[in-house]
């Protein structure tokens, strides 16, 4: 994939966009803050993506990933390489209805232009949602106080090609209550150990250059960094002209390595009758991720939102 090369700009520049009716003759300036004593402005942008042709949200040498596409879309649109810091790195194969990225930019530019130049740059399974301008202390990561992720399930016995990018196939006798108390009993502050990943690929994701921030959630946590709350748990059923969908939400202030996949992995083998429900106690307890059950498909995963304590 070719990357954005970086111009370095003068001191105060024009660009035109002039490709398309919406942004024919439509000019903003690229400010020098140096030159011009004014400060860089901090970006927040909300994201939706469909993950399954990217080995996830970070930076990875030969691959493409998200934060790479926004990276070389912002230099094709304004010149400035920024490192976008997401909320969270979602994994290969994994979508999102509302991921954040924060970074800093020099240039003049409206909120409402900055979405559309981006978006017409950006491939087609990358959109912008929303674009604005947030205090300098705002962090994508660092400020979110909650996270709530979505997988989704479908429940016939053909999984239509439109939904197969986007949903884990599971035709096979459920018990939706049994699900539904399962899911109530993550809810709380537990040791989640026995659901975070134990077999990272190491050598591309803790690649990190200077620039970019520590790893947001260890890949191979210590008990006591494997201490979250879970707000909110639970399943619904979903009818839709494609047919039955079973939606597992879970809202809490942190996740680790695969834990929403590792949960509903095991969440379904409770569900088939293949694991009692009375086995998710013993396997928190545990705090070895051979106890819990297999890991659910990325395809199914969506990070939904992420909630931040002010208004930005």
């Amino acid at each position: 994939m070719q990357k954005a090369e970086y111009i370095p700009q003068p001191a105060k520049t024009t660009a035109r966009l002039l490709s398309g009716n919406l942004f024919h003759n439509l000019e903003f300036h690229v400010n020098d803050p140096s030159q011009t004593g004014t400060s860089p402005q901090n970006w927040k942008l909300t994201l939706a993506y469909d993950g399954t042709d990217y080995k996830g949200w970070q930076i990875q040498p030969g691959e493409a990933t998200i934060q790479a596409e926004l990276q070389a879309a912002l230099g094709r649109v304004l010149g400035e390489l920024p490192l976008p810091q997401g909320s969270g790195r979602t994994d290969a194969g994994v979508h999102a209805l509302g991921q954040v990225a924060s970074f800093e930019l020099a240039a003049a530019i409206p909120p409402e232009n900055l979405q559309h130049a981006v978006n017409r740059t950006l491939p087609g399974a990358i959109r912008v949602v929303d674009a604005r301008v947030v205090p300098a202390a705002f962090h994508a990561r660092h400020s979110a106080i909650a996270k709530t992720y979505e997988y989704r399930i479908f429940r016939e016995r053909i999984c239509p090609p439109t939904l197969a990018r986007f949903a884990h196939a599971c035709p096979w006798p459920m018990d939706l209550e049994v699900l539904k108390k399962a899911a109530r009993m993550f809810e709380g502050e537990h040791d989640f150990l026995s659901f975070a990943a134990t077999d990272p690929d190491l050598d591309t994701r803790n690649l990190q250059s200077a620039s970019q921030d520590p790893p947001a959630e260890p890949f191979f946590p210590k008990r006591q960094g494997a201490i979250r709350t879970i707000y909110s748990s639970h399943w619904s059923s979903r009818a839709t002209a494609e047919g039955e969908f079973l939606i597992y939400q879970v809202r809490g202030n942190g996740f680790l390595h695969h834990m929403v996949r590792n949960l509903v992995g095991t969440m379904l083998d409770v569900g088939r009758g293949h694991m009692h429900l009375d086995s998710i106690p013993e396997i928190l307890a545990a705090h070895s991720r051979a106890a819990a059950g297999p890991t659910a498909p990325a395809r199914g995963l969506f990070l939904h939102s992420v909630e931040y304590g002010e208004p930005n």
